[in-house]
């Protein structure tokens, strides 16, 4: 397995910048977040663009990782797919078959990003939408030779989230029900276990049950806020009480997790997902953070 890393904590750098320090760091593979070049979304960890994908330049994307010993994992861009605007849910989703058009050109075989939610309709309701736009996505990504790995994150972190989160696929349950209706080798997971402690759903079984369905990995470690959970319970469905930590800072057993994805044969990547407040703020911080989380996962990744 390779150590990687979600480029989007750099918004400020070119993908050049970024690719020549990760390199001396010990990083491998990225997974390189692809927002609109023009700017649009703008909540925490979203926005950056560091491959403008409506006019990718294939030969200087190549040369940046060929100078660096470098390769990418995947492009990054994680919306609201579902989004109940229209005008809004097509933009996602033309810009990300935008996505899916760079990563072929590219060569990159995965495309990372979320299904969508309406907060504000339940689980039914949504999947109603879900068929509406999920079958013909996978269609386009694989007439095109790329997979879609979905990440298991709720989307709930702030009041304008609630109740629901704005990513459906966040469980085990969804997830059979999304494979279901679109039964597709190109349609998978970009796995996070810090959601899956803050679900309470087993990670390690997690491994097992969907092994063949584990695209691509993302490193981000989960804190239980014991006061908070306290105050809030567990009705508040995290507000209060879970918060994001790099790898190593929080309740994730990095060495159980990883045995788990070599029992089931998982040999890709593992890509450190940099959300830890306690590390940003300046870019010697965010820096910082990455490299607490190298040092955490590299002994147990060969």
């Amino acid at each position: 397995m390779k150590l990687g890393l979600l480029t989007a904590p750099f918004p400020r750098r070119s993908l050049k910048q970024v690719a020549a320090w990760a390199s001396s760091e010990g990083f491998e593979m990225l997974e390189v977040a692809c927002w609109p070049a023009a700017g649009g979304e703008r909540r925490r960890y979203a926005g950056t663009s560091h491959i403008d994908v409506t006019g990718v330049d294939v030969g200087a994307v190549r040369d940046v990782l060929e100078r660096n010993g470098l390769e990418i994992s995947s492009l990054a861009f994680y919306p609201n797919n579902l989004h109940p605007d229209a005008a809004e849910r097509r933009a996602a989703n033309t810009h990300l078959r935008k996505v899916i058009d760079a990563a072929a050109k590219l060569e990159v075989g995965i495309v990372g990003t979320f299904v969508g939610r309406d907060q504000t309709k339940n689980v039914p309701d949504n999947f109603r939408e879900f068929r509406k736009v999920w079958p013909r996505l996978v269609d386009y990504a694989e007439q095109r030779g790329v997979r879609i790995a979905i990440e298991n994150c709720p989307m709930l972190f702030s009041w304008d989230e609630w109740p629901g989160g704005t990513n459906l696929a966040s469980t085990p349950a969804a997830w059979d029900e999304m494979f279901s209706i679109v039964d597709s080798e190109s349609f998978g997971l970009n796995l996070d276990p810090s959601h899956l402690v803050w679900l309470m759903v087993d990670y390690e079984r997690v491994v097992r049950d969907y092994a063949p369905k584990i695209f691509h990995v993302h490193a981000k470690d989960m804190e239980i806020d014991r006061d908070g959970l306290y105050r809030n319970g567990t009705v508040s469905l995290g507000m209060g009480w879970q918060v994001p930590r790099l790898p190593g800072l929080g309740e994730v057993r990095w060495d159980r997790f990883v045995a788990a994805l070599y029992r089931d044969g998982y040999n890709f990547v593992v890509s450190v997902e940099h959300e830890d407040r306690a590390f940003e703020g300046t870019e010697e911080l965010v820096k910082r953070g990455f490299l607490v989380a190298r040092d955490a996962l590299k002994p147990l990744l060969h």
